[in-house]
């Protein structure tokens, strides 16, 4: 795979299937280079032996949702802003109807248990702000007044100013007559009473104020809507969750779980008996201890939340993890071993593996006795999978064109490390006999973990001639809590002698591998701990350090995370810092250097590389940086295509002239 066949990388996000289990819903997504943006739409597929067909032709349409009956299709399409706002349509197909207006896009919706409702969040701007009056630019906004200790997010910017609330609307008609503008009158006799709207009907606010609230959940009878409730602390940072239920009818709102329940939230599902299921994990008694969590399911009863997952061997924190109502029992999404399994647990706590093996779920779907998932393969970067009587089946085939640019699959791999310790990973190679540079690529998370899906990272490395060792050290997620925790206010510890430990294990473990030429690189906890190598192994004949975590002290007040983020994986005390910080052992770099970072990146600031390339410099490190514009800490991920591939081009370059294979 070379770097333009990042467009070859179809991915499939959570799919939706029919009450009667007849059919299923899915969206797509790809990087497209032509037209510089991620594009996608909705596919449907009739369960169970249906051939998949697009069933949109938006631009980038997402999150599908069916209605209880499963007639009507709800998703997000960007408005001719490029706002995300949601959309209906027939689930036959059709032309869709936009359902919201609103200024910065919604932040995900729900049906009601009836289907006349949609409720959804969505940020409320300061008057003045962000678009919301008509040629007002940004520069000329009034100043902020920030009094709290957040001010920021990645991929967003200010928070304070426009917190987002919940709205509930009427869901259109999708066989009404189309929404349209009325002429302007030429005499006042011709004016019409009133104008129709570009949209089904008014959303009706519920939630004011301050605070943020996030996810959208309806109560089993529909009367009340459930959310999160996130309130920019005053002083010091609280990661615990508040979840209050609104009236849709306006006349209040309760509160579902307490702060003194101790849980951070990651989502809620509610059943059709009423049930609230939660994913979440203790913080602890400062409210701010988040290193491997333990993300666990739990049922929310009369006298508080009650656990029903193992802490120490369940982790359910993967990105995009949700829970899937099957029956009396829940579906979700665990962490193992580079895996990502599908479980079935009961309310009484039982668990059973659904779907596993060499796959990374990333979203599920059940009606009876019928799953489906979407998942990433080590061929495929995500496919639509059908799991019925014991037995799962490949419904889609997207990862053929990727498959047909060139893969590698990688060789899994554990060694003992020099405690003892076994680390995991991969090593992929290029076919021949060798000898191949080897380069050492490490993970961001660090509570992170590579996997066994289709990675373009280290495919783009094979085809330029390179064999790629990769692992899951000490402090990544995926085997059990103390291993995720045994870097806390330890980093650059065990987890830079596992990473080490697995380079020369994977080298030992294949002639083709020459030691005696290595290069290393990673990004954000990746970068940290590549810079971490390099002060202290030089054997390494060049680096690029990424979106790193290079200063914990200037992290603190500049980071989206800085108000907990250092606290809790290095400590506050002064000397404990320093002996964890890149910054403070930066003079001992001899490496020459590549450091990587983007302008809007918040979650790992600019001015962490730009110090860190500024000290390279001073004390005569050979070190060159790469400042991408308008991009984020995702850049890897989601970042412009144009960028992503141009990032890739500096990487081979920076290999090429350090590093030569071949």
């Amino acid at each position: 795979m070379r770097a333009l066949d990042i467009d070859t990388l179809v991915s499939v996000g959570r799919p939706v299937i029919a009450p009667d289990g007849s059919f299923a819903v899915f969206a797509t997504s790809r990087p497209d280079l032509e037209a510089n943006r991620a594009v996608g739409q909705l596919w449907r597929v009739d369960l169970p032996d249906g051939t998949p067909r697009r069933l949109t032709r938006g631009t980038s349409d997402s999150g599908p949702r069916l209605s209880p009956d499963g007639q009507t299709l709800a998703f997000v399409r960007a408005d001719a802003k490029g706002k995300g706002q949601v959309w209906v349509v027939s689930a036959a197909g059709g032309e869709p109807v936009q359902a919201t207006d609103t200024v910065l896009g919604v932040e995900g919706f729900a049906w009601s248990p009836d289907g006349r409702t949609l409720a959804f969040a969505a940020r409320v701007p300061e008057k003045g702000r962000y678009g919301s009056v008509e040629g007002l630019d940004a520069s000329a906004e009034a100043p902020r007044h920030i009094t709290g200790i957040r001010w920021h997010a990645n991929g967003l910017g200010y928070i304070a100013d426009r917190p987002a609330h919940v709205f509930v609307v009427d869901a259109p008609a999708t066989d009404s007559e189309p929404f349209y503008e009325a002429a302007p009158a030429v005499h006042e006799s011709d004016a019409t009473p009133s104008k129709k709207k570009t949209v089904a009907s008014d959303a009706r606010q519920l939630t004011e104020g301050a605070a943020s609230h996030g996810g959208v959940v309806f109560s089993a009878d529909g009367i009340e809507v459930l959310t999160a409730v996130d309130e920019i602390e005053p002083s010091r940072r609280d990661l615990r969750t508040r979840v209050i239920a609104v009236a849709v009818d306006g006349s209040g709102q309760r509160e579902v779980l307490g702060v003194d329940a101790g849980l951070s939230l990651y989502g809620l599902e509610v059943a059709p008996d009423g049930a609230v299921a939660l994913l979440g994990h203790e913080v602890g008694e400062d409210g701010i201890d988040f290193v491997a969590p333990g993300v666990g399911l739990w049922l929310l009863e009369a006298d508080g939340p009650r656990r029903l997952t193992d802490a120490e061997s369940v982790d359910l924190g993967e990105v995009g993890s949700h829970i899937t109502i099957a029956g009396e029992d829940f579906l979700v999404q665990d962490r193992t071993r580079g895996r990502v399994r599908l479980l079935r647990v009961t309310r009484a706590g039982q668990v059973s593996e659904v779907l596993g093996g060499d796959v990374e779920v990333a979203g599920h779907a059940a009606a009876g006795d019928r799953i489906v998932a979407a998942v990433a393969a080590p061929d495929s970067y995500g496919e639509l999978v059908l799991v019925e009587d014991g037995a799962d089946r490949t419904l889609t085939a997207f990862g053929a064109r990727a498959a047909a640019s060139g893969i590698v699959r990688p060789r899994e791999l554990e060694v003992d490390g020099r405690d003892g310790y076994p680390v995991h990973g991969w090593v992929a190679a290029p076919e021949g006999e060798g000898p191949f540079p080897v380069i050492l690529q490490i993970h961001g998370g660090p509570y992170a973990s590579y996997g066994v899906h289709l990675f373009d990272e280290t495919q783009v490395l094979v085809d330029a001639g390179y064999a790629v060792v990769y692992s899951n050290p000490r402090g990544s997620a995926g085997y059990g809590r103390a291993h995720g925790r045994s870097i806390r206010q330890a980093m650059g510890t065990v987890d830079f002698a596992d990473v080490i430990d697995f380079l020369e294990g994977a080298i030992a473990s294949d002639p083709r591998l020459d030691a005696a030429r290595v290069g290393v690189m990673g990004g954000s906890y990746g970068g940290y701990l590549t810079a971490w190598v390099i002060a202290h192994d030089h054997r390494f004949a060049a680096a690029i350090v990424e979106r790193g975590f290079l200063d914990p002290v200037s992290f603190q007040g500049t980071s989206d995370i800085g108000t907990f983020f250092g606290d809790e994986y290095v400590g506050i005390d002064a000397d404990a810092i320093s002996r964890q910080s890149p910054m403070a052992v930066v003079d001992q770099v001899t490496t020459p250097t590549l450091v990587i970072h983007s302008e809007l990146d918040f979650r790992c600031p600019l001015e962490q590389a730009t110090r860190y390339y500024a000290a390279l410099k001073r004390n005569g490190t050979e070190a060159e940086m790469l400042v991408f514009p308008g991009e984020n800490h995702e850049l890897t991920r989601s970042g412009q295509p144009r960028h992503r591939v141009q990032r890739f081009d500096a990487v081979l370059d920076w290999w090429a002239r350090h590093l030569p294979a071949g």
